[in-house]
């Protein structure tokens, strides 16, 4: 057997349109040729990092596998075969504007932008801590398996804060998802925390370490471009939340590249610094199709839909671009910011 590849992962939030990226997450864990070595996640991305960290910190691809499953599961995915054949005739997209025009969800939307969280009940974050909760934290936090970073902000500094190893508790990956219009900021010390999307969706930084690979495999929920001009109050707002969401992770990238043409010019010689890889995969067009709505509000059939589309574009990009790793990178930052 080839000597595996060792790589990187980096996991954006996105709320339940995460589930894309457990469909990558699973495909990537079927292949013996890979090694996770490391771990940064964002919200729905931390969360989904820290099922593999648990089960891979067990010693199993199969039990990090299943325990993604069973995280989708309490979200309100379905698995069983016999069922989701039948989510393949529904439109993702039909689904996603049926639930944004449905008069329920435009008032919850009302609530959440006219009424503080701190004057509404916490069902919501009640549900979520109790699928985070239900992870074992002993692995979570442990020195076995790949590295792992959990990102938040700093409400009063607004400051990016990574946690990691102990530091990985229920709040640090509730303070991770933490949208300040639906839920009260996460106290953890003496500090409160807000969603990590707003200063690194998701960090790349510590995947930098010398000890980890060159290799960064970035998982992208959230377009990077929109051809269309956005002219309807809710559009503005979608790409008004995208555009917020993907500024941390475009900076990074930009002195990544900067980087790269320093080392390519000589400028500073080989080795000084880290001359990292970066790879994406990600489904713009499936994402552009979908509103806000489906983020908070899980659909069964938008998850099937998500989960199959993250499974294909992981084949995809194995098929394409496996040769790639530890030898070049398959994101061409060049032209990303010609």
């Amino acid at each position: 057997m080839a000597e595996r590849r060792r790589i990187n992962l980096a996991l954006q939030g996105g709320g339940a349109h995460g589930a894309f990226t457990w469909g990558v997450l699973d495909r990537l864990l079927a292949d013996d040729r890979l090694e996770i070595a490391g771990i940064s996640g964002t919200s729905a991305g931390a969360l989904n990092g820290a099922a593999v960290k648990c089960g891979l910190a067990r010693g199993s691809t199969d039990l990090a596998r299943e325990t993604l499953e069973k995280v989708w599961t309490q979200v309100g995915a379905i698995t069983d075969e016999r069922i989701t054949g039948w989510f393949a005739a529904l439109s993702p997209m039909a689904v996603s504007h049926a639930i944004e025009l449905s008069p329920g969800y435009q008032m919850l939307d009302l609530i959440n932008r006219g009424i503080s969280p701190y004057l509404r009940p916490d069902h919501a974050e009640e549900a979520l801590r109790r699928i985070v909760s239900g992870l074992s934290f002993e692995a979570v936090c442990s020195d076995r398996g790949p590295q792992f970073h959990v990102c938040a902000t700093n409400v009063r500094t607004g400051k990016i804060k990574l946690f990691t190893r102990a530091e990985i508790t229920p709040d640090a990956i509730l303070a991770s998802a933490c949208l300040p219009t639906i839920f009260p900021a996460v106290r953890i010390g003496d500090d409160h925390y807000w969603d990590g999307g707003y200063t690194g969706n998701p960090a790349l930084f510590p995947l930098f370490h010398k000890d980890l690979p060159r290799d960064i495999l970035i998982v992208n929920i959230n377009p990077l471009e929109r051809p269309e001009l956005p002219v309807t109050a809710r559009d503005i707002q979608n790409r008004i939340n995208e555009i917020s969401f993907n500024t941390s992770l475009l900076r990074e990238l930009r002195a990544i590249e900067f980087v790269q043409r320093l080392v390519r010019s000589g400028t500073i010689p080989e080795g000084a610094m880290k001359d990292v890889l970066v790879h994406m995969i990600a489904d713009d067009a499936l994402m552009r199709q979908l509103s806000v709505a489906t983020k908070s509000v899980p659909s069964p059939a938008v998850l099937d839909a998500l989960r199959r589309a993250g499974t294909a574009a992981a084949g995809r990009f194995l098929d394409r671009d496996f040769d790639a790793l530890g030898q070049r990178s398959s994101l061409d930052l060049q032209e990303m910011f010609a």
